[in-house]
């Protein structure tokens, strides 16, 4: 009898001490979740046709762009690619000085490649134009044999085509990925337009200028230098022709007197 009470009074203890230990027992915390980094907000999406339009007048260049399906060649690189774009714009005005040649001639597949021959596949600032000075050309989108080299003049970019000579007058955007830069004349392929660089016109020859009409008072000098009476002799001469009318008389009565 003793034996079993000490043995429930032992089971007793035992369970009421597991108890205590469990609610003693604390569970550790779970880890929090790391949370998502947020995405990286897309760039913006550059519209080449409204930089264009607004900035300029670039309405000719744009016609070329949209009319030879470039424009989406270069919207393409300036948005879904890493590389960027850099283009160089000639103004309305560029285009109409274009007298010899023109590129009303070309075929379409060349006003194409003209188009494109004035894009470079990359961004560049204006201070990277120093170190592509230094290298012998730089590829456009033309592809080929199509390259530009650029001279860097304290600071003014000049663009050699091979054909032509510009230089960058202005930024008109230039913030990663999309570099438009305005030029003073439209970039000619020598590709296309060979190597026989017309001269630069000769500046036109000075008028000569006319003589001034002779004065009435020069001509009336000289005609009174040129008669006998206005000469500063006049007085003598008058003198002469009175000494040979008196000799005359003086041999006529001369003469009667010999006669006689």
């Amino acid at each position: 009898m003793d034996f079993s009470m000490i043995f429930v009074v032992s089971n007793i203890l035992l369970l009421l001490s597991s108890s205590a230990f469990a609610k003693t027992v604390v569970s550790p915390p779970s880890p929090s979740p790391t949370p998502t980094p947020a995405p990286a907000p897309a760039p913006d999406f550059v519209n080449l046709t409204d930089l264009l339009s607004v900035a300029g007048p670039f309405h000719t260049f744009l016609q070329y762009l949209e009319s030879t399906k470039v424009l989406d060649t270069f919207q393409n690189q300036a948005n879904n690619t890493e590389e960027g774009i850099t283009i160089f714009v000639p103004k309305d005005s560029a285009f109409s000085a274009l007298k010899k040649p023109s590129l009303s001639k070309l075929k379409d597949d060349q006003i194409k490649q003209v188009i494109l021959f004035h894009a470079l596949p990359h961004f560049y600032s204006l201070a990277e134009f120093k170190n592509l000075s230094q290298t012998s050309s730089t590829p456009t989108f033309a592809g080929g044999d199509y390259t530009l080299n650029f001279t860097d003049d304290s600071g003014t970019v000049h663009i050699s085509s091979g054909w032509s000579i510009t230089k960058v007058t202005s930024a008109v955007h230039a913030t990663d990925p999309v570099a438009i830069y305005q030029v003073d004349k439209v970039l000619l392929p020598e590709a296309i337009f060979g190597t026989d660089i017309p001269p630069a016109p000769a500046p036109a020859p000075t008028p000569e200028i006319a003589p001034a009409a002779d004065s009435p008072t020069q001509q009336s000098a000289e005609s009174k230098s040129t008669s006998p009476s206005s000469s500063p002799d006049g007085s003598s001469s008058y003198k002469i022709i009175s000494y040979g009318i008196w000799a005359n008389i003086v041999l006529a009565t001369f003469g009667v007197l010999m006669v006689l």
